[in-house]
């Protein structure tokens, strides 16, 4: 998927979620709204934050003169507002970084698959809920070493935590395949699927929507990043459940790492 000359490497398959290391050139260098610098690539591995799910972080390195040495430069933010934006960190000299230059990027690894392997679990709960409670996923914050998700209509006295973790450890030892399929958007809307899949959040303009789905248990238009098998995901821990409001509960919950 190509967004305004970049070429979003994670968004096309599964595989390229992988992808920890890339080479790419510079398509521009500017300035946002804040007078803050960044770079603009004609590819990219990086997740720009947003969809709960927070940015990927790593380092740019290049060849800095006909004497083969090297540089390299932290990248601390990605962002996404009409183009993908690559912040480096505010201390660093851009002076030689151009439009054209190719340099190699490296994504932060641990972050980024800490934040995958998140984001899957974050779907298989929202799905168990609404399967077990007809609630929606209203709202969710993904972080490295643990998440919260909110969901309406649901009143805290209804949530069964040891039920709940049950049907998403059972689920989880069966390892199922995440897959991801481009779909038009009036199927889902056909297949009955668009309410609990939020699709009404997407501008009416997207008319083909990326999906991210779990074999038999979960479908739903997402632009992050997975793990290719739930057993990547290891145990899920609900840590805690309340109330956050009418009809609408807040729950936090910790993943142990997969055998």
């Amino acid at each position: 998927m190509i967004v305004n000359g970049t070429d979003i490497l994670y968004m096309d398959t599964m595989e390229n979620t992988y992808v920890k290391e890339f080479d790419a050139l510079i398509l521009a260098i500017r300035t946002d709204e804040k007078e803050r610098p960044y770079m603009v690539l004609d590819r990219t591995a990086f997740y720009p934050e947003g969809g709960g799910q927070p940015t990927d972080t790593g380092t740019f390195t290049w060849q800095e003169d006909a004497n083969e040495k090297m540089n390299t430069i932290p990248i601390v933010r990605v962002a996404k507002k009409n183009d993908i934006r690559h912040y480096p960190a505010s201390d660093v000299d851009l002076s030689g970084l151009t439009p054209g230059l190719k340099i190699i990027a490296n994504i932060d690894w641990d972050r980024r698959y800490a934040h995958m392997r998140m984001h899957s679990s974050q779907h298989l709960v929202s799905a168990i809920f609404y399967n077990m409670y007809g609630a929606y996923t209203v709202g969710n914050q993904i972080h490295g070493d643990r998440s919260r998700i909110d969901f309406s209509p649901l009143r805290h006295e209804e949530v069964d935590v040891e039920d709940i973790q049950r049907q998403c450890n059972d689920i989880i030892s069966v390892n199922p395949r995440i897959k991801v399929i481009f779909t038009p958007r009036s199927e889902i809307e056909a297949q009955g699927d668009a309410e609990r899949c939020n699709v009404h959040l997407i501008p009416a303009s997207v008319t083909e929507l990326r999906i991210v789905k779990i074999e038999e248990i979960e479908l739903c238009p997402c632009a992050g990043t997975h793990v290719m098998n739930l057993g990547e995901v290891g145990k899920i821990t609900i840590e805690s459940v309340r109330s956050k409001g009418k009809d609408k509960v807040r729950i936090t919950y910790t993943l142990e790492e997969s055998t």
